[in-house]
């Protein structure tokens, strides 16, 4: 795994801004290297904010949607369309205004889709999705059956959490690409979440954080902390780990 890195900037703006031309620049060569590329978003203030500055930017162009795997780190198991999925927010801030194919798109699924209200069995259809996804002829490194995403962005909680990685909850420890979450200590209880193992199996990952609120996460996940205490301190990628931080969230390094 690789040793974090710590970028700091000096606003959540100027940190949404230069995340989003890092992105550009990152799915970029990756296209130019293999052809296509995949990543995996995040909700939250950050997160969205990231997708906003991304589709005004007018560099996205140099990214070629149409060969763009597009995943989530996690999702509220709410009905299709709900204000608070990450997904909703991610079409309204980034999905809907570029072209990217509506079928290497891949939304988590909702309460209101082919399982119904089930999340285990939601969640084993994404990690099936998920499964089908990994060429292990490209990512040798990958453990079997787990895709090698080129980047994870994941969002940094108060908590320490990340994805829907809670401290002291059962999918901390889970080896499947995707589980259910029930009883998270964040509204909406019931989610479903990448589990560490594709998190790892990743090339890069960036932690996005802004706010004093988030400074004592950050501190713990660059402190190599007990990951069943602080999830964000097990969230590294194979080649690259990143921590993008205001300097509110850098304030306690």
């Amino acid at each position: 795994m690789s040793a974090p890195a710590v970028l700091v900037h000096p606003g959540q703006d100027v940190l949404a801004e230069a995340a989003a031309a890092r992105l550009v620049t990152r799915i970029a060569d990756v296209q130019a290297a293999r052809g296509s590329a995949s990543v995996a978003l995040t909700g939250g203030g950050v997160g969205t904010a990231v997708l906003s500055a991304l589709a005004a930017c007018g560099a996205r162009d140099a990214i070629d949607w149409a060969r763009l795997d597009v995943w989530w780190g996690d999702e509220r198991f709410l009905p299709t369309g709900d204000p608070e999925r990450n997904e909703t927010g991610a079409r309204e801030a980034l999905l809907d205004h570029v072209p990217v194919d509506p079928a290497r798109v891949h939304p988590m699924p909702a309460a209101d889709g082919p399982d119904g209200a089930d999340p285990e069995v939601a969640a084993e259809r994404y990690a099936a999705e998920l499964a089908a996804a990994a060429h292990p002829e490209d990512s040798p490194a990958a453990p079997l059956g787990f895709p090698s995403l080129d980047v994870v962005m994941l969002g940094v909680g108060p908590d320490a959490h990340v994805a829907s990685l809670f401290p002291g909850l059962p999918a901390l420890g889970d080896d499947r690409p995707a589980v259910a979450v029930r009883d998270a200590p964040k509204p909406p209880p019931t989610r479903i979440t990448l589990t560490f193992p594709v998190l790892r199996a990743a090339r890069e990952v960036w932690m996005l954080a802004a706010g004093e609120a988030k400074a004592e996460a950050v501190r713990l996940g660059l402190a190599d902390a007990d990951r069943a205490k602080a999830p964000v301190a097990g969230a590294r990628g194979r080649e690259r780990t990143l921590f993008l931080l205001d300097r509110a969230a850098a304030s306690r390094l």
